[in-house]
């Protein structure tokens, strides 16, 4: 995950005059926390979050939506229908990742589980899904009891397999938009590494980069490596594109386009003096939009294949260049309007030091697919500060010396992201239903 350098803020303190909705959160927050604890101890991988979707869409039921499971395989679709006005989706996000966890908390995971790639490993919400879940709930409870103050449809949704990039297009391809009333708005938010707890980051335009996967399988002729001229040398080859490839960014883009091209695997060869027929790359190639995708991804292609014919590697023995397109995500925009609106509600109600206005990381998001399947819909995915006060500021503000998203160690200050993530969605919501 790509940090965020910004200043340090000030330790933030309740508003001193009375807030309904802050007591009302706070006196919700030890059932709230409970529910964290055990969300955070059972955590289950991507597309097999049976028993998170289950538990939480039964207290959905409690609350008076209609509920609807199995969308998408393991999502849950939840909708509260509340007279005329727009529709809005709010999304939260189920999924672990394969980490082991190493925080020391008393109810750390201890799961172990097989991934759908029939690898075993411990498992762990190390990217904060399990506070997503909680301030879902914790949002439901509050727009349910606040009905007689919006007019509209919620429908709030518990999203699988954020991190492999299949949940989005899963309920989107399950009739997320056909079968329950489509939004006109969509918000989401997630919590931050990069961001002292309570603090609020928005991106406005791209907020998560779109994600491809690329393999390159360079082919070659193998021998004997004593007489390397009766070869081709597929390692040497490869090699060439590896350096060739730095271009693409370094030569070819517009050096205020940002881009990554990264060669995250190099393979090939079995012994010391054989030369292989064959070596495999493996890339990630991250960009904003899509006319740098689609340079980046031309280049890659031709980069190979010129390289090859450079080595005199013959026609037939050209490299592979397969774009892994089922796994690709689209970066995720936020919307002018419904960023800018939401930006200033929440500063009137947290205050204008907590919100800030922060570059995207260069990581993905599939909340993006929600507005990609139809441009009309207004949509803002915004960050919550989960790093404890007392250490973002024993590291000066600088996240580089801080755990990380996805790492082993990060554990977020819980109670504050899932409150504030609580009052951030309520105050979003009724910007957009409120009457």
């Amino acid at each position: 995950m790509k940090r965020l350098l910004l200043a340090p803020l000030l330790a933030f303190s309740a508003p001193a005059a009375a807030d309904p909705l802050a007591d009302q959160v706070k006196q919700d927050l030890p059932s709230l926390m409970t529910l964290y604890r055990e969300l955070h101890a059972n955590p289950e991988l991507s597309m097999q979050e049976v028993k998170t979707s289950a538990r939480l869409a039964a207290e959905a039921k409690k609350l008076g939506f209609e509920v609807t499971t199995g969308v998408g395989k393991t999502g849950v679709v939840a909708v509260m229908k509340n007279g005329p006005g727009p529709v809005l989706l709010m999304r939260a996000d189920m999924d672990a990742l394969p980490v082991s966890e190493q925080t020391g908390l008393p109810f750390a995971s201890k799961v172990r589980a097989m991934s759908v790639s029939g690898t075993e490993s411990g498992v762990m919400h190390a990217c904060g899904h399990d506070t997503h879940m909680t301030g879902w709930l914790g949002t439901a409870r509050r727009m349910a009891a606040m009905k007689g103050q919006w007019s509209g449809t919620l429908v709030m949704i518990l999203q699988p397999g954020e991190e492999t990039s299949q949940g989005a297009k899963a309920m989107l391809e399950d009739g997320l938009f056909t079968r329950f009333p489509k939004p006109t708005h969509a918000l989401a938010w997630h919590d931050s590494a990069s961001l002292p707890a309570g603090a609020l980051g928005i991106t406005v335009g791209p907020a998560f980069a779109n994600v491809d996967s690329v393999d390159i399988a360079v082919k070659g002729v193998g021998g004997h490596g004593a007489v390397p001229q009766n070869t081709r040398d597929p390692i040497v080859l490869a090699s060439r594109i590896v350096g060739t490839l730095q271009t693409l960014v370094s030569r070819e883009l517009d050096p205020q386009d940002a881009a990554v091209v990264t060669v995250g695997s190099f393979q090939g060869g079995t012994k010391h003096n054989i030369i292989s027929d064959q070596a495999t790359l493996l890339l990630t190639v991250r960009s904003y939009n899509q006319k740098t995708r689609r340079a980046l991804l031309d280049g890659i292609q031709r980069i190979a294949r010129g390289e090859a014919i450079a080595a005199g590697v013959p026609d037939d023995k050209m490299p592979v260049v397969t774009i892994r397109e089922a796994e690709a995500t689209p970066a995720a925009i936020n919307t002018d309007k419904l960023s800018a609106d939401t930006a200033a509600l929440f500063r009137t109600r947290f205050g204008a030091e907590r919100v800030r206005v922060v570059p995207p990381p260069m990581v993905g998001e599939d909340f993006g697919r929600y507005h990609l399947a139809d441009k009309s819909i207004e949509s803002l995915i915004f960050w919550v500060g989960g790093v404890p006060q007392a250490k973002w500021d024993a590291a000066g503000g600088d996240a580089s010396k801080l755990p990380s998203l996805h790492s082993p160690f990060w554990a977020p200050e819980a109670e504050t992201v899932i409150a504030t993530g609580i009052e951030a969605m309520v105050t979003g919501a009724m910007g957009v239903l409120g009457k």
